[in-house]
């Protein structure tokens, strides 16, 4: 399989216990609807499969994995820090009403008392909370994505109406 193929759901973070199990960090929303028989390891550029022994998901956006054929620490320490893919095929349907804060890349920007800012670039995901980015007058701005800063959302015209807190434009102009 190549990266082409896959998508990204997170990566190792730490081994635990001498027997080879490691925790891996999601950075895939819907991480307790993937059907985890196998996952693929970004080793050096080359997609490498590891077939799932046992896992335990936890709340917090993370879980223990054995794989097999790790079964020593020593073994498992390789996969500390690599990026953990799926393939396409296996990628959960959504709903098409199951509308995220993802979805609102390519979306034109007003804001209440500025006006037009332009098109959101890019969503990132923090861990606690959804920023957009958008080229405001030559210069990247980047905003949250938050119920208290969004007025509306037009799906069918792609448009967001924000009202922007006075003085965050002015703190990226006059950087």
């Amino acid at each position: 399989m190549i990266k082409e193929e896959a998508f990204y759901i997170g990566y190792i973070t730490k081994t635990k216990g001498l027997k080879g199990e490691v925790q891996l960090y999601f950075e895939f929303d819907a991480y307790e609807d993937l059907d985890l028989d196998v996952v693929f390891a970004d080793m050096n550029g080359k997609m490498v499969p590891f077939f799932v022994e046992s896992h335990k998901l936890y709340p917090n956006n993370t879980g223990l994995f054995y794989f097999e054929d790790l079964d020593h620490i020593d073994k498992a320490q390789a996969l500390v820090k690599k990026k953990i893919y799926m393939p396409l095929s296996k990628m959960p349907e959504r709903d098409e009403d199951d509308f995220g804060y993802e979805d609102l890349k390519g979306f034109i920007v007003t804001d209440e008392t500025q006006g037009e800012l332009g098109e959101i670039l890019e969503v990132h995901e923090y861990p606690q909370q959804f920023v957009a980015t958008l080229l405001y007058k030559e210069k990247e701005i980047l905003f949250p994505l938050n119920e208290d800063m969004i007025i509306e959302i037009d799906e069918d015209e792609k448009t967001l109406l924000v009202d922007l807190p006075e003085g965050l434009l002015d703190l990226y102009l006059n950087a």
